[in-house]
């Protein structure tokens, strides 16, 4: 009884902004605690689970003496550059299919199909087409981000009210029209929500990206980290792509509700 009479309690009831974030980071307090009890507790060997204050040695470390911004750098840039140039085509292609049945008819079974395609099976083929460069890497970026996000876009684009289409038509308005007034504009929202997931999954092929021949990047630095067993650099560098990509979805969430303030803010308003 006492749960149903509490607003919070409530399906899609909204909840107080400071009460939002005090849940948010009551979360990562309890994630410190945990962490805390088990490596000062002495339940988990430093080997594998390295202390609070180990960490935050090893970042600064990292920083000062072995130039952890040139590695962040160079990762932003290879995330950012498949990103956008998945986000150049699939979005397109996406809204075209999700709009005229003759797109979707040609694409979808083929990016279905190869969107099941791990994209650390075609990282030789990568570099037997493109070398071991930067372009190596990017590619595996955008194949791990393309297909998804142009399907997603494409969903997104097909859930536009029907009903709404054809009132328009009854009005007159012309078939080009209908795309740039009414389906467009409706789906942007959507779109722009569908870039801010697929934004973090592409952070999640870094490491792949960067396994082969690369000399710098925060996947690089894992994986040297992972052979000379410096486990307190591996959940350095892991740390920095989450706090990366809090800060990236953050401002995706604010250009989300400045673009479209009518969709609503929440608790994390």
């Amino acid at each position: 009884m006492l749960l149903a009479t509490n607003k919070w309690a409530t399906p899609k009831a909204e909840i107080s902004r400071s009460f939002y974030w005090t849940l948010a980071g009551l979360a990562f307090v309890l994630l410190l605690a945990v962490w805390s009890l088990l490596t000062y507790g002495g339940w988990v060997p430093p080997l594998f689970l390295p202390a609070p204050d180990a960490i935050v040695s090893s970042a600064v470390s990292l920083f000062v003496e072995f130039d952890l911004m040139k590695d962040i750098s160079a990762s932003v840039l290879r995330v950012t550059a498949g990103f956008l140039l998945a986000a150049a085509i699939g979005v397109p292609l996406g809204v075209l299919m999700g709009s005229l049945k003759i797109f979707e008819a040609f694409f979808e079974p083929f990016l279905g199909f190869i969107r099941y395609m791990p994209a650390s099976a075609f990282i030789p083929l990568f570099i037997l087409w493109l070398g071991i460069g930067e372009s190596e890497k990017v590619a595996v970026i955008f194949f791990g981000t393309f297909f998804q996000m142009t399907l997603m876009v494409m969903d997104v684009t097909k859930n536009v009210s029907q009903e709404l289409i054809d009132t328009s038509y009854t009005l007159g308005v012309s078939k080009r029209s209908v795309f740039w007034r009414i389906i467009l504009p409706a789906s942007l929202p959507g779109i722009m929500d569908t870039l801010r997931i697929t934004f973090g999954w592409a952070w999640t092929y870094l490491v792949v990206a960067e396994i082969v021949a690369a000399s710098s990047g925060l996947g690089y630095m894992i994986m040297q980290s992972q052979r000379f067993l410096k486990t307190a650099n591996i959940i350095v560098g892991i740390l920095v792509i989450g706090v990366i990509g809090i800060i990236i979805d953050l401002a995706f969430k604010w250009l989300y509700y400045r673009l479209f303030p009518w969709m609503g803010k929440g608790g994390a308003a």
